[in-house]
């Protein structure tokens, strides 16, 4: 079995136990998710099986959308509801709608984010997470991240309250911690935030729309239907930039030779598919580091021995 399954994630499970769950479901060890999920994040997490496990970093990589809600007036340890709260602050003024979309806006583009102390960054060979739950407060490396769109879903011309909570919805590119995101719009607005709700719903080219629960996986499962509703991998990278090739050079790409570059390819840094006439990607090139002019690969999807 081979291709990536769209899953919604429920609440109160980590995207490890989803695949832990699946591989009993499925009945097979290749499996592999596409960036992790926290615990209470609920939505769309691609699957990678068998083959396909080859491009789950390049849909990890990918774009995602997400809708989440901030609530304003205090702070927690994990950046979410989750957490211990940290800080508190009434909140005394009232909010207009032109104040909070202006903080949106102002927030959109390449923004500087620092990792919460409950994630699941490096620092030092050992992950935040495990820090903070010694008690250990560590500096964090600060990192440039892409948002390229937040929109307020919600119609209100003020808002007010003790806590003032409002949805959005925002896309981003990789590294993004929305749970950061809304910390950063309580600071921008003079309080201390968290984030109060958050789902994917989309990663890549898959939507909520797309997914399976686990309790309909393994629906299909028992009936043995469950390639049915695999995506090919071709879908988790159509976001690359794409390079066709014909028979004959393809045949040397399962071998993994060096590639010329093609014109309408060469402002290109990231990775490249490259796909067959028929649309199958064979492999993932990048410019070659020491061959101006070339590209090597990075990953062969396809080979006569695959």
């Amino acid at each position: 079995m081979e291709g990536i399954l769209p899953l919604f994630k429920p609440a109160g499970m980590t995207s490890h136990d989803c695949v832990f769950r699946l591989r009993k479901i499925l009945k097979m060890k290749r499996i592999g998710h596409t960036g992790t999920l926290d615990p209470d994040v609920t939505g769309v997490l691609p699957i990678c099986l068998g083959r396909a496990t080859k491009v789950a970093e390049y849909i990890t990589d990918a774009g995602k959308a997400y809708e989440g809600e901030v609530t304003i007036g205090f702070s927690t340890t994990t950046e979410d509801a989750s957490g211990d709260t940290v800080e508190t602050k009434e909140v005394e003024k009232v909010f207009t709608r032109a104040e909070i979309l202006e903080v949106l806006q102002n927030l959109t583009g390449e923004i500087e984010q620092t990792p919460p102390m409950y994630s699941a960054v490096k620092v030092n060979g050992k992950r935040l997470y495990e820090y903070a739950r010694q008690g250990i407060e560590v500096e964090r490396p600060s990192r440039i991240v892409q948002i390229y769109k937040i929109e307020l879903l919600d119609d209100r011309e003020t808002f007010s309250g003790k806590n003032v909570s409002f949805r959005f919805r925002v896309s981003c590119g990789k590294g993004t911690y929305v749970r950061t995101l809304a910390v950063m719009i309580g600071e921008a607005l003079g309080y201390p935030a968290h984030m109060s709700y958050l789902q994917r719903i989309q990663s890549a080219t898959m939507t909520l729309e797309d997914c399976y629960t686990l309790e309909q996986v393994e629906e299909l499962a028992e009936k043995g239907e469950v390639e049915k509703v695999l995506k090919p991998l071709e879908d988790g990278i159509s976001h690359l930039p794409n390079f066709k090739i014909n028979d004959t050079v393809a045949e040397k790409v399962k071998n993994g030779a060096l590639l010329d570059i093609p014109p309408h390819l060469l402002q290109e840094d990231g990775p490249i598919a490259v796909s067959q006439t028929d649309g199958k990607v064979l492999a993932i090139y990048r410019k070659h580091p020491r061959k101006p002019g070339l590209l090597k690969p990075d990953k062969v999807l396809r080979n006569d021995q695959l």
